[in-house]
């Protein structure tokens, strides 16, 4: 028996829904971390848990390639995060000038290049 898998993750769109809900996040209170759980992605994803948990670092790895426009050049939005398996919750910590650029003064964010990414 020979078993095909027609669902390959997209981490783009992963990357780009989490960066959405960040942004939503920040729109309603400015700060410079945010926690999540597991519950939380796994509702954002479409309770697909693959995205949830095992693909959840390269998705956030992704993520952290969105830059926002600042007066002294792009930033990174998201500076590190952190996933804490045991507690089923990920701490995302964000550069302040780029959450101050993107809600302050409306700078748009830049999504990485998908033709660099295999």
């Amino acid at each position: 028996m020979n078993l095909e898998f027609n669902h390959k993750s997209n981490y783009f769109l992963g990357a780009q829904l989490v960066i959405r809900h960040i942004q939503d996040k920040l729109f309603r209170e400015k700060t410079d971390h945010l926690s999540f759980s597991l519950q939380e992605f796994k509702n954002l994803f479409q309770n697909d848990m693959a995205s949830a948990s095992v693909n959840l670092d390269g998705i956030l790895h992704l993520a952290s390639k969105y830059v926002v426009e600042t007066i002294t050049g792009d930033v990174a939005l998201i500076n590190h995060y952190d996933i804490h398996s045991n507690e089923h919750t990920t701490t995302i910590f964000l550069n302040q000038s780029a959450v101050n650029a993107l809600v302050d003064d409306a700078h748009p964010l830049i999504p990485p290049d998908a033709s660099n990414y295999e």
